[in-house]
């Protein structure tokens, strides 16, 4: 039986893998896409902005929802989103809008991911259930750095004007992880407190303002360091993408690896 949570385990770790591609993939085009559609850096930003702004607002609406047809969902709309992301732009009048609806759809199934995976992961039968969360959440960042690298030397070798091929590329994993969650044992877990008991909890606000601000320095080092790097130091793409969020990306889950093996002597 443990065998076969295992799978649903595995499927969780390609999940986080796929909210990397949806969060980091777009970031790395960022100044092609101002060059090539004429996109200023204002409506540049807004993407980021819709982009975490869906997924936080999916993170509170989606908290009653089942898990599986909710995990396959989500994936689905992430592939969507990034197939999306390569028409959308050249057929509507407005390119912006073609990419500011791609990313609303995967925002959408990234947001799924977010509240999903880790919840399943925390009711798989596990003998070791507190390395598998901290290997878990430190698959994001591995998940990150591999989107960077291989996009990097995807765009080196092939160039970056063939994007749309990597993208589609980035977009048969959701696919096929999706098949594998319809798939593989799936138990529902704890439901948890309730939003009225939870907001009547002091800590539960001071850990949520620790979030804003921790995910708002990841989001802004992520999502812009490649961008600043090309254009403000004057730095290649390809230099600038690995020595900024792929370094960035490395560094974090070198850290969460730390914690989960170090993490029981640390005294909070």
């Amino acid at each position: 039986m443990k065998n076969q949570y295992n799978k649903t385990i595995t499927a969780c770790f390609v999940g986080y893998i796929v909210q990397a591609i949806v969060n980091n993939f777009t970031p790395l085009l960022f100044l092609f896409f101002q060059k090539c559609y004429h996109i200023p850096i204002s409506q540049i930003t807004l993407l980021v902005t819709f982009n975490f702004g869906i997924q936080l607002l999916v993170d509170f609406l989606s908290v009653r929802f089942g898990y599986r047809i909710s995990m396959i969902i989500a994936h689905v709309l992430a592939a969507a989103g990034l197939f999306l992301l390569t028409v959308l732009p050249e057929i509507l009048p407005v390119s912006f809008i073609g990419i500011l609806i791609a990313v609303m759809i995967y925002a959408v199934g990234g947001g799924l991911l977010e509240v999903l995976v880790s919840p399943v992961v925390e009711a798989c039968p596990s003998d070791n259930k507190e390395k598998a969360m901290s290997l878990l959440h430190s698959f994001y960042c591995w998940g990150h750095a591999g989107v960077v690298l291989i996009s990097t030397v995807f765009f080196y070798v092939v160039g970056i004007d063939n994007w749309k091929i990597l993208a589609i590329i980035w977009a048969v994993i959701p696919i096929g992880n999706a098949f594998v969650f319809s798939k593989v044992p799936i138990e529902d877990g704890d439901t948890g407190l309730g939003l009225k008991e939870l907001f009547r909890m002091k800590i539960f606000w001071i850990l949520l303002i620790m979030m804003i601000c921790a995910g708002a320095s990841e989001q802004a080092v992520s999502q812009w360091a490649s961008a600043f790097a090309e254009k403000g130091l004057g730095i290649s793409k390809a230099a600038g993408d690995l020595a900024g969020p792929m370094a960035f990306a490395v560094l974090m889950g070198i850290s969460r690896l730390f914690y989960g093996k170090y993490g029981d002597r640390i005294n909070l």
